[in-house]
């Protein structure tokens, strides 16, 4: 086993997570061990604590994740295999944090209230709609610190995406209308993924504003299509019903 590693471990990561995906089970195992000290310190990063691997079951959730996240790889999608791995490991800890929170507050003020609840249960259904919306702040920070990461490889600012962002609703519409399609257009997504930018020539034929609206809205629009191509879960709940 401990050769096998060896003879691969000169080849980058990314063709040894494709050799994962062709079913190279021994090597899918070495890379789990080998990178548990990764994975401990993702877990640890949405935990905001140490991490034990050999109690915590938020490491074990973590382990789960980095397997799924190589069989689930694709270089083509522009980002390291480790920046998609450490993703992938964040949102599932986080969907177990609230999953676990929920049920765990709603006993807790299921056993304090036990006696109330006759009489005061619209106070029970508010504290717990009240605790849910803190966890739900709490997932959306989280998220926008990952956004703004990802922003900086395309070498976009939050604060620059202030200032530059459409003023108007119908102009945000259209920016977004245009994101959508760059991103369910797989040439024109591939495009973005490599170049790190709006093919604009490619799309004057296809949208219904102009090349001068495009090039004043491509930060903008290259956001809107981060947000659609990484897994944000509430930040696309901004995008519901727009272009649709």
């Amino acid at each position: 086993m401990t050769n096998r590693f060896r003879k691969t471990s000169n080849d980058s990561l990314a063709s040894q997570v494709h050799l994962v995906q062709q079913g190279d089970t021994e090597l899918q195992n070495q890379l789990i061990d080998a990178y548990k000290p990764f994975i401990a310190k993702a877990v640890s990063e949405v935990c905001k604590r140490y991490i034990d691997p050999t109690i915590d079951d938020e490491f074990s959730i973590g382990l789960s994740a980095f397997n799924e996240a190589m069989l689930a790889y694709s270089s083509d999608k522009g980002s390291a295999f480790l920046s998609f791995a450490k993703l992938v490991i964040k949102r599932k800890v986080i969907d177990y944090i609230r999953h676990d929170q929920t049920r765990l507050v709603a006993a807790s003020l299921d056993e304090t209230y036990d006696e109330e609840q006759m009489d005061n249960p619209l106070e029970i259904s508010a504290a717990k709609a009240i605790h849910q919306e803190e966890i739900d702040q709490w997932h959306r920070r989280e998220e926008l610190l990952e956004l703004e990461l990802k922003l900086r490889e395309y070498k976009i600012s939050f604060k620059e995406l202030t200032v530059i962002s459409p003023k108007h609703q119908d102009a945000r519409e259209s920016a977004i209308e245009v994101a959508r399609l760059l991103y369910e257009d797989s040439e024109l997504r591939e495009y973005v993924y490599k170049k790190r930018k709006i093919p604009i020539k490619s799309l004057v034929d296809r949208v219904k504003v102009s090349k001068k609206t495009l090039e004043r809205n491509r930060k903008y629009i290259l956001a809107i299509f981060i947000i659609l191509s990484e897994d944000f879960l509430y930040l696309r709940d901004y995008l519901k019903g727009v272009g649709q």
